[in-house]
């Protein structure tokens, strides 16, 4: 890997770094646990008590479609908070993002079902879903921009990984609890045991706020201000100055999207439904491979800043490609060790793409629209490859009764994705991040 060094910020002392790791780390992991929750719930109990019918398939896709409407509000989270990041700073962001999921969180796990308040239930469902979504269009922005805009040029690839470790140590908190709860008899599981899960977000909120009030704005940003460089509408100069950059970047992120909701969401259901696993047994994949990818995420962001992050992306995403159908395959045969072993692997090479992309996708943009141009080129492309994935599973199952269908469906959109990472040229990095520092050329 080459570098250019142009005029970064320096170096941060290591009591700052440690606490933003720290407020990043737990922040996201919230973040995540709040909006993954909502997923294992669609998967297993959201289906029977707010959308009755006869048919479980139509439970299960009426179930994903709200699941994926939070997907739908992720975009103008990502627009309207980055607008406030980009204008006002980063902190701010952070704290509002995740006071929006908590409390939307905690309103899920006390709202009435379709039987207490009919249609009003699944309309209400879909309301708080979108402010999940809202909130956690907001977070991953403003959460890559503290640890990246904070870290000194040689350890930014470590330090934008920390967000992305939000993800599967949220879905590690999030299936976990949920896997206690679910030991419960039956009856008493989807009375009240699911809702717990929900509440308890309340706690986890509280403990990301008090450790996010303790940060400053990142240098870059106070930089843009000292310049005064405030762009008036960040989106539309976005937008107008990297049109290419972002849409390379919506589509470097369609296949992690798409992946991990269908390995991690739609799955569970599929194995239900299919008796081809036990609900514990999909549980326990998920959780292992969660911890899996939390240790392996930080190890690949910097290794890609070692030997280029471009490459570390398409070589993960090269392996994504050909490991979702021995997935599958394991989830299939119904041996419990089998399916941990793909599962486990699985999340290795998605930590191989997901470890360097959010650093990578920064560096696409300058300080000044930073923040607005890689929340909605991420949100974007998450919700094109994951807000429709565990729908478009479940009626390819339907339609063909067979899971490779599934797999290939995951491997097209895994190929897309290589194409655009491929896509990106030495000058969309350096057009982008000459206030970065030490900018990696592919």
């Amino acid at each position: 890997m080459t570098t250019t060094t142009t005029a970064g910020a320096p170096a941060t002392d290591p009591r700052t770094m440690r606490r933003v790791a720290i407020s990043v780390l737990i922040g996201t992991t919230v973040e995540w646990y709040d909006f993954i929750l909502y997923g294992s719930a669609a998967a297993l109990v959201f289906g029977p008590l707010f959308f009755p019918s006869e048919s479980t398939t139509v439970q299960t896709l009426l179930s994903f479609s709200t699941f994926a409407v939070g997907f739908g509000a992720r975009p103008l989270g990502g627009i309207i908070l980055g607008h406030v990041g980009d204008r006002i700073g980063r902190k701010r962001v952070l704290f509002l993002s995740l006071m929006l999921m908590g409390i939307a969180t905690f309103l899920i796990g006390v709202m009435p079902t379709y039987d207490q308040i009919g249609l009003a239930a699944p309309l209400l469902l879909v309301l708080l879903r979108l402010v999940q979504g809202f909130g956690v269009g907001g977070e991953w922005g403003g959460a890559v921009l503290t640890s990246v805009e904070f870290a000194s040029p040689g350890r930014r690839g470590l330090y934008g990984s920390l967000p992305q470790m939000g993800v599967p140590l949220g879905l590690f908190t999030a299936t976990a609890v949920f896997f206690c709860f679910r030991q419960l008899p039956e009856d008493a599981f989807m009375s009240w045991g699911w809702r717990i899960p929900f509440l308890l977000s309340v706690v986890l909120v509280g403990i990301g706020l008090f450790v996010r009030s303790r940060l400053e704005d990142t240098p870059a940003f106070t930089a843009v201000k000292e310049r005064d460089e405030i762009q008036k509408v960040p989106v539309l100069a976005a937008l107008r100055r990297y049109p290419r950059q972002i849409a390379l970047a919506t589509g470097s992120m369609i296949s992690t999207g798409a992946y991990f909701y269908v390995v991690n969401t739609y799955a569970l259901s599929y194995a239900k439904e299919t008796g081809a696993q036990s609900g514990s047994a999909m549980l326990i994949a998920v959780l292992i491979s969660a911890l899996v990818a939390a240790c392996a995420l930080p190890v690949f962001g910097a290794y890609g800043q070692r030997h280029g992050r471009r490459r570390t992306i398409i070589f993960g995403l090269g392996a994504m490609i050909v490991w979702i159908f021995p997935t599958f395959l394991a989830v299939d045969t119904g041996n419990p060790v089998l399916l941990v072993l793909a599962y486990v692997v699985g999340a290795l090479f998605f930590s191989v793409s997901y470890g360097p992309q959010a650093t990578f996708i920064t560096e696409l943009f300058d300080a000044s629209v930073r923040f607005t141009a890689s929340s909605l080129s991420f949100q974007i492309g998450v919700l094109l490859g994951g807000a429709i994935a565990p729908i478009v599973a479940t009626s390819l199952f339907a339609a063909t009764d067979t899971s490779m269908t599934v797999a290939a469906y995951v491997a097209v959109l895994s190929l897309l994705s290589l194409i655009c990472v491929a896509a990106v040229t030495k000058n969309d990095l350096a057009r982008g991040s000459a206030d970065m520092g030490g900018v990696e050329a592919p």
